[in-house]
């Protein structure tokens, strides 16, 4: 018996990880003067981008003591322009438990000459253990692993007296979950995570150590010029005021200005996290209710609230190879975007087979609520054949 399909169609069927959904209601009206061949240097193009310095500041709520800086190659770039300039003081302890936090493994271990390195990988839907790192050394970590669906549950892991500096990748966890800015001395994210922005350009965050550390330690490799913060041993303070390395896109400045003005006037980061909360709270109700789909993240505590990863534990399924596993997650997805109700929620091409809802602050909860009802759907439509073929 072929399954009816759901009366309720998702408003907004975009729950890509990233680039996520735009702010709701969001159209091209909202870059209506925007800076298009303009000079970033001018008076008005530096006043857009110290624009969003301080908006920045003020939603996410980060204090007087930080720096903020808007700089190139997205959350990436952020990432490995702290890593080459803070890195090499002492010894480095690296974490990941999923694709991109093993790219700072790979940074460390195979890029930069760090001669006193530890690396902690754990699977996919699993924390490394925190209570074997060293604190006293530096530390490179993904608070929220976009691919894998496991985040830091909180700071209190991190000790206010550590020697090392902090450096953490936030960039699904920024705006959408709480960040202890004094247990984290340097921050990045990027403008196409929970924002709904644009992508290719990086938020870099340095608190007082991370700064001291950079004028008084120069690293022994070759730093590039789009990774130089200082300049004589001291630091270069345009770049924290929106006197960018590179020319950035001020069409995507002005896309970053109006999601931060969308945020601030729905009550600003409690409205955020709260969207985010409930959101969620909508995807783990279906997957309470429903036999056929779990968690990637094994343990609750961990479990991510923004990309949301999913696996199918139905018997039929979970019980074929994990290429037919990946290539049913994928017919379900294709079945939903040929209906037009959801778009690019596949699990990430390198974890495990299943799929991957993004819950962040600018899908609504009622989208959420909808997809899941597409996604039985779905699943009892293309389930019979499978289970024939068995």
């Amino acid at each position: 018996m072929t399954p009816q399909k759901p009366d309720r169609r998702p408003g907004n069927p975009r729950f890509s990880s990233g680039p996520c959904a735009k702010r709701p209601g969001w159209s091209l009206a909202a870059l209506e003067g925007v800076l298009t061949g303009r000079s970033h240097r001018s008076a008005a193009g530096r006043e857009r981008l110290a624009r969003a310095i301080h908006l920045t500041r003020e939603v996410l709520e980060v204090p007087d003591s930080h720096r903020i800086a808007i700089v190139p190659a997205s959350d990436t770039g952020a990432v490995e322009m702290a890593m080459w300039s803070l890195l090499g003081a002492r010894g480095v302890d690296v974490l990941a438990w999923e694709a991109f936090g093993k790219e700072w493994v790979t940074d460390a271990a195979e890029e930069l000459p760090i001669a006193d390195l530890r690396t902690f990988v754990a699977p996919y839907g699993e924390l490394p253990d925190f209570a074997k790192v060293d604190f006293n050394r530096d530390v490179v970590f993904t608070w929220n692993g976009t691919a894998a669906g496991v985040r830091v549950p909180s700071a209190d892991i991190i000790p206010a007296d550590r020697a090392g500096l902090t450096i953490c990748d936030a960039t699904s966890a920024a705006f959408a979950m709480p960040l202890d800015f004094s247990k984290l001395d340097v921050v990045t994210f990027s403008w196409q995570k929970v924002m709904g922005g644009e992508a290719a350009h990086g938020m870099l965050i340095l608190g007082p150590r991370a700064v001291e550390r950079l004028e008084s330690h120069r690293p022994s490799w070759p730093i590039p010029k789009v990774f130089r913060m200082t300049r004589g041993g001291k630091l270069i303070e345009g770049l924290f005021a929106g006197e960018t390395i590179n020319t950035p896109s001020m069409l995507c400045v002005e896309d970053y200005l109006d999601a931060l003005g969308w945020a601030k006037g729905i009550g600003g980061l409690a409205a955020l996290h709260a969207r985010v909360e409930r959101n969620a709270a909508a995807l783990a109700a279906f997957v309470e209710r429903t036999p056929w789909i779990d968690y990637l993240a094994k343990d609750p505590a961990t479990r991510s609230v923004t990309g949301v990863c999913l696996r199918i534990v139905d018997p039929a399924v979970a019980s074929r190879p994990a290429s037919e596993q990946a290539a049913f997650a994928a017919s379900l997805v294709a079945e939903l975007e040929r209906e037009g109700v959801a778009y690019d929620f596949g699990a990430y091409r390198d974890a495990p087979p299943g799929l991957r809802v993004w819950c962040g602050a600018t899908v609504e909860a009622g989208d959420i609520a909808a997809l899941t009802e597409w996604l039985d759907w779905a699943f009892m439509r293309l389930r019979p054949a499978l289970a024939r073929a068995a």
